[in-house]
Parts: C-alpha cells; sequence; structure tokens
C-alpha cells in the first residue's frame, strides 16, 4: 500500500489530475478544493474511463460554487479507481482553486 498526496491549481480547461497505475487500484479517501479568492468561483471534478478505445466522463461534482476564502469537500464517501481511471479536475478561474487529494493505492 502507499498514501499519494495530488495537489494541483485547478485548471480553466479540464486536465487529468491522477490516474490510478497499472496494477494498481486507487482509492481516493479526500478530495478537497479552496477557494483563495476574493470572489465566488467553481470547481468540477469528474471520474474518466476509457471504455472500447473512447473516454467516457462521469461528472462527482460539476460548477459547484465556492465562496472567497472557502472550502468544499468534493466526495461524500470514497472513490475508487481502478487502473487507468483518471481524476479530471477544473475550476472556473485558473489561479484561485487550489485541490489537495489523498489517494490510496493497493497492488491488485
Amino acid at each position: 500500500n502507499v498514501f499519494q498526496t495530488v495537489t494541483k491549481v485547478a485548471p480553466t480547461n479540464p486536465v487529468g489530475i491522477y490516474t490510478a497505475p497499472v496494477g494498481y487500484t486507487g482509492v481516493v479517501l479526500l478530495a478537497q478544493a479552496a477557494n483563495v479568492g476574493a470572489q465566488t468561483y467553481t470547481v468540477s471534478l469528474a471520474h474518466e474511463r476509457s471504455v472500447a478505445g473512447a473516454a467516457v466522463t462521469t461528472e462527482i461534482i460539476k460548477n459547484l460554487p465556492i465562496e472567497s476564502s472557502d472550502t468544499a469537500n468534493l466526495l461524500a464517501g470514497k472513490l475508487v479507481l481502478e487502473t487507468g481511471d483518471i481524476l479530471v479536475l477544473s475550476a472556473n478561474n485558473e489561479s484561485n482553486v487550489k485541490f489537495i487529494g489523498s489517494i490510496l493505492e493497493t497492488l491488485n
């Protein structure tokens, strides 16, 4: 078992911030976003999996508003990511929404 901490300033275009490695399952224990700006901004988090060569995206949170100087929990529980699954993050501001996630990787 390996614990990973993922941090990222949320970009305005959706980007993969974590991919479960080959031979491992990633269990997302924590996913939070903090708004460090002076206005309310939104954040989106999604799960992406390749099915028959096509990316299938499932929104977890879409355009969730976070008030200035506040933090939002993006998961109500744990999320299991199978090998190759991707967490995708975006926000409506390129510099004021910061993500932190805690992931437990377990060998399959």
